[in-house]
Formats: C-alpha cells, sequence, structure tokens
C-alpha cells in the first residue's frame, strides 16, 4: 500500500508538472522571440536569440503609444470592473430579497443572455451606436462591458446572497440602517470573496479583450494596449520582433498585480469556495 501511494504520489507530481511546462511554455517562447530579430523568428522560432535585441522593447514602446494606451486600458478596465461588480451585486441582492415572479423572469432573462454570443450582436450593435454618435468613446466602450459582463456577475453573486442569513439585515435594520447604508455596510463587506473572483475574471477578460474595443474605439488616442500591437501588422509584411516586444508589455501589468495581489486573489477565491 505505501509502494502505491508513493507511486501514485510522483504520477500526480509529473503530471503536474508536464501542465506546468505546457501552460508555461508559449508565455516563455514569446519572451524569447521579443529579443530576436525578424530573420531569426520565421528561421528558427523555437531557439535561443543568439544576441538581445534591446531595440525591439523601445520600438514597441514608442510605436505602441505605450503610456496613452496603458492609460486607456488602465481606465476602461477599473472603471469596468468596479461598476460591473457594484451594479450586480446591487441587483442580485435585490432579486433575491424580492422574490417576485417578475424578479424571477428577469433573473432568468438576464441569466439567459449569457447564451447569445457576441458575434450574433456586435454588428447591429456597432450600427446603432455609430448611428447615435457613440463610438470613439471610452465610456461607451465600458458601458458595452457593464452590459456584457453584468449577467455572469448576477448569477455568481445571486447563489452566494442566498446563503447571507437574512437576520443580519434585519438586525442592521432595527438599529437604525436604511436599505442602502445596511447593503453598503453589511451585505457588501460580506461578499468580499465573490468581489475578488468576480474581480479577476473581469480584469483578465477586459484587459486582453480585442474584438470589442476595435469596433468601438477607432481614433489612435483611445486605443488600448492590445490595439495598439495591431500597428506592428502592415499590408504585405508584419514587424515580429516588436510585435512580440509589445504582447509582453501589455501583458507584464497584469503580471505584475497578480504577484504582489495574488495572497488576496487566492485568498478570497478560497473563502467563496469554502462559503
Amino acid at each position: 500500500m505505501a509502494g502505491q501511494s508513493r507511486i501514485l504520489g510522483w504520477a500526480k507530481l509529473l503530471s503536474l508538472m508536464v501542465a506546468l511546462v505546457l501552460f508555461i511554455f508559449p508565455f516563455l517562447l514569446l519572451i524569447t522571440n521579443s529579443f530576436k530579430a525578424n530573420q531569426a523568428i520565421t528561421s528558427d522560432p523555437l531557439g535561443l536569440p543568439a544576441s538581445f535585441q534591446w531595440d525591439n522593447y523601445v520600438s514597441a514602446f514608442d510605436k505602441m503609444g505605450y503610456i496613452s494606451a496603458f492609460g486607456n486600458s488602465l481606465l476602461i478596465t477599473v472603471a469596468g470592473v468596479l461598476l460591473i461588480a457594484l451594479l450586480a451585486a446591487m441587483t442580485a441582492h435585490y432579486f433575491v430579497r424580492h422574490n417576485s415572479k417578475l424578479n424571477q423572469y428577469l433573473f432568468f432573462l438576464m441569466v439567459a443572455a449569457m447564451i447569445i454570443p457576441f458575434q450574433a450582436i456586435m454588428i447591429p450593435l456597432v450600427k446603432i451606436y455609430g448611428s447615435l454618435g457613440l463610438l470613439d468613446n471610452k465610456w461607451s466602450l465600458i458601458y458595452m462591458y457593464i452590459g456584457f459582463g453584468s449577467p455572469l456577475a448576477v448569477f455568481i453573486y445571486h447563489g452566494f446572497i442566498k446563503s447571507i442569513p437574512l437576520e443580519l439585515e434585519e438586525a442592521a435594520l432595527m438599529d437604525g440602517c436604511g436599505r442602502v447604508q445596511t447593503f453598503f455596510r453589511i451585505v457588501l463587506p460580506v461578499l468580499l470573496p465573490t468581489s475578488v473572483t468576480i474581480a479577476v475574471l473581469n480584469v483578465l477578460w477586459i484587459w486582453n479583450d480585442f474584438l470589442l474595443p476595435s469596433l468601438v474605439l477607432t481614433s489612435s488616442e483611445q486605443r488600448t494596449l492590445p490595439l495598439s500591437t495591431f500597428y506592428f501588422y502592415g499590408t504585405y509584411t508584419v514587424d515580429y520582433g516588436p510585435l512580440m516586444a509589445g504582447l509582453v508589455l501589455t501583458l507584464l501589468p497584469v503580471l505584475v498585480v497578480y504577484l504582489f495581489a495574488q495572497k488576496y486573489i487566492i485568498q478570497g477565491v478560497m473563502q467563496g469556495s469554502i462559503k
């Protein structure tokens, strides 16, 4: 039995190591190629760089307009994530605490909206917003992210709020809190683990999204980091070296945030799963 347990343990360890290599390999390949010249990338994409081309990062930083694009991505991501979390929590709380037939219908309608693929509505969406003069505006894009991101967030919050004892809110009301104060002082802090999970999902989605910003943001001043990497695609050629460097610069902020906040992210996810 001890021998079987030891073999099983080594098999699990080997499987995890293989999975780790498969997950990390594309990122390592991206970093390696970001230091190569175009000819070296096309001739030997899997090899190590013979000499490090630091100019790729300088060129990527300049051509992308990195500071402006980073500011746009940061504003859109932070505003979108905060508004999705806040509005979805308030909506889910109302659905749970006012369980009428109408609210049940609206909740199921919101959940059913997750089934509709974005590609099925993107052309009518762009035509309508274009006719209203609302394209090429960061706040229009944030508004769309709220609409597309809220259904999943409401669904997650809805299940979590059901487990919160109603007596907590009733006690706060008896102590003189209004309904708004009760939500922000009692309910919202309890929802923190779930909010962390929703924030992680939406940060990864909004920060890395290319399709929706490419339809809404048309001017170079409004473009996000993923859109800025498109500068390296010419009509007949692709500037692979700066493109790889630009992708690294695009991914770097999210990785830095995760490295510094991973303790709180993992803690929030674990608390939410235990709850």
